[in-house]
């Protein structure tokens, strides 16, 4: 385990670092919480501590969104999707859903 302050790698086991002897915390890749170096699980979200963390993933630009809808949809029907999105954006519909006994419920679905 690397220390956060020196980043010398000591074993897993150690509470401190045997380099300059602060105090080794697994944090938590998802709430950043410091940990126990013997901790399996975040003690606070209850994230998995032993996964390997996998990077974010990075936002598209609309640009790259696009590009990337392309390869996929017939050519022409980008443009045409494109060319009546402020319509589209706008449009709100109204569904009344029952479930069980719960009686009716209303629900806003934009599209």
């Amino acid at each position: 385990m690397k220390c956060p302050k020196c980043q010398f790698e000591n074993p897993d086991a150690q509470k401190f670092c045997g380099k300059c002897g602060s105090k080794v915390e697994k944090l938590c890749p998802n709430c950043g919480e410091g940990n126990p170096p013997e901790y399996g699980f975040c003690g606070e979200c209850g994230h998995n501590l032993t996964q390997p963390s996998e990077p974010a993933p990075k936002d598209l630009s609309f640009d790259d969104k696009l590009t990337k809808i392309q390869k996929y949809l017939p050519k022409g029907l980008t443009d045409k999707i494109l060319a009546q999105r402020d319509r589209i954006e706008g449009e709100r519909k109204h569904v009344l859903s029952s479930r069980g006994f719960q009686g009716p419920k209303m629900f806003l679905i934009q599209e």
